[in-house]
């Protein structure tokens, strides 16, 4: 294959042809791959006996790939033999033949599809389909395959082996190791490392209260959440800590392996202005338009749920010539704010605020019991954040108003608000349930469960409600109101 992509190929023909309209995809497509990449990726997933050639002693790299060729060579590069608790019965596959046992396989683990029982094992493979397949397989997200694509990518376009073992050799490298180890890290920002591997993190080694003990450092650095990997990244993550010590030399262990050092980082991120959100509760804005993304927009967890606002940095954190700055987690963060001709009072982040309805807006709230000031100018300042408008007068928030609960199961409550508040004013919130005799429940709301008006309100301590009682509703604090409100369960 030449370096010229099958995609300007088809450009060329059509032109040759006096074709008059040219697919949209085949107008964007990107750089091509070369013979090199395609042979070394061939190389490689030969050697390993994940593709083979054909009788001729071709391997058939411009070849358009089959369904049936495809199975085989996903089974095979992702490890999936005997991994599908039932594998599919196909009424188009002669279970004698050579890719049987890997379509059955591929269909049984929903990484292919056989509608009606038909696989079409000599079908082609559109690049949009592809995509879902190796996504699937890996247990990856849609936009670092399609990212590893980039170089031949078009949506309705089938799929050539060369291309296919060009991919799958880079999702080879893809795949999670419990014996990772870390080959580069650098600080970005005061509160943020990234951090590359040589193989990907398993889901285990990237939890909280394992990460924090894998990850050591001298002078009283810690990790403040989980690393996240970077969308479009093979093994670079995004890791919060605690602020760093400018000029400080960290030194950094990985399951006790000394793995690399970094100066810390007096850089702090850019956010703009500070805003009043309720009467115990404000907000710190950054702007994307600014050149500052949350953290939230480029990792791979949160990529699917992004839609159009994910996107994928390169190893200098630019997209499209634009350099940003990363917001890595808010965790037990904290600011400080100040009120005018007062004592310094110190705000703890909201969970799960730091980037909603498509806002970076991170809340923090006052301590228990304590009220913004109607009238009261407060200053809020931050060892991570430089504030471009950091003041503002507070002003009186009606409390939120809630209208009706019911439940949703013997553990869970909905809860619904008067109106929409349009962001996450329920985080961190709780109500009390009381019951006809007097007993009590506590119920606290379960982070990210807000559609519109309606939160799901979690009981704590393993309580449960009552079959056929009715339930006062009293929310727990001045954040609500809740006026006559009960619910009886069934």
């Amino acid at each position: 294959m030449n370096k010229i992509s099958k995609k300007i190929a088809a450009m060329m023909l059509a032109a040759a042809i006096g074709a008059t309209t040219i697919p949209y995809a085949v107008l964007n497509a990107q750089a091509a791959l070369t013979d090199q990449d395609i042979q070394s990726a061939i190389n490689t997933l030969s050697k390993i006996g994940v593709m083979q050639g054909y009788a001729d002693h071709s391997m058939g790299q411009e070849k358009l790939i089959t369904r049936a060729e495809l199975a085989k060579m996903v089974v095979k590069t992702f490890h999936l033999e005997g991994t599908a608790e039932n594998t599919a019965s196909l009424t188009d596959v002669n279970p004698n033949a050579w890719h049987a046992e890997y379509a059955g396989e591929i269909v049984g683990l929903g990484i292919m599809q056989a509608e009606n029982g038909q696989f079409n094992p000599n079908g082609t493979v559109t690049d949009a389909e592809l995509v879902q397949v190796v996504s699937k397989a890996l247990k990856r997200d849609v936009k670092s395959v399609n990212h590893w694509m980039n170089a031949f990518f078009a949506a309705d376009s089938s799929a050539t082996r060369g291309e296919v073992a060009y991919l799958l050799a880079t999702a080879r490298q893809a795949i999670p190791a419990e014996d990772a180890k870390i080959t580069n890290v650098r600080s970005l920002n005061a509160i943020t490392l990234i951090v590359t591997f040589d193989k990907p993190l398993t889901a285990t080694d990237e939890v909280f209260a394992k990460a924090k003990e894998d990850f050591a450092f001298n002078d009283g650095l810690t990790l403040t959440n989980m690393p996240r990997l970077k969308t479009g990244s093979i093994s670079t993550y995004i890791v919060p800590t605690s602020v760093q010590k400018a000029g400080t030399t960290y030194n950094l262990a990985y399951k006790g392996q000394p793995s690399g050092s970094f100066a810390g980082n007096a850089t702090k991120l850019d956010m703009t202005t500070v805003s009043q959100v309720t009467n115990d509760t404000f907000e710190v804005e950054s702007l994307k338009a600014n050149g500052v993304v949350d953290y939230g927009y480029v990792i791979s967890a949160y990529s699917a749920g992004r839609g159009t606002n994910a996107f994928v940095l390169n190893d200098q954190e630019q997209a499209d010539g634009k350099t940003y700055q990363i917001i890595s987690s808010m965790q037990a963060r904290q600011v400080t704010i100040t009120p005018e001709g007062g004592q310094p009072i110190i705000a703890k982040y909201v969970p799960f605020t730091q980037s909603t309805d498509g806002k970076q807006e991170p809340k923090f709230r006052l301590p228990e019991g304590q009220k913004l000031t109607p009238g009261v100018k407060y200053t809020v300042t931050s060892d991570w954040a430089n504030i471009a408008n950091p003041t503002f007068v507070a002003t009186s928030f009606e409390a939120l108003q809630v209208t009706n609960a019911e439940a949703s199961s013997e553990t869970s409550i909905n809860v619904t608000l008067a109106q929409d508040p349009g962001d996450e004013l329920f985080s961190g919130r709780s109500v009390t349930l009381t019951a006809p005799n007097g007993d009590k429940l506590v119920a606290t709301y379960k982070y990210s469960s807000r559609k519109g008006a309606v939160g799901v309100f979690d009981l704590t301590q393993n309580s449960k409600l009552s079959a056929g009682t009715t339930y006062t509703v009293t929310p727990v604090g001045t954040w609500a109101t809740a006026t006559g409100v009960t619910f009886t369960t069934k």
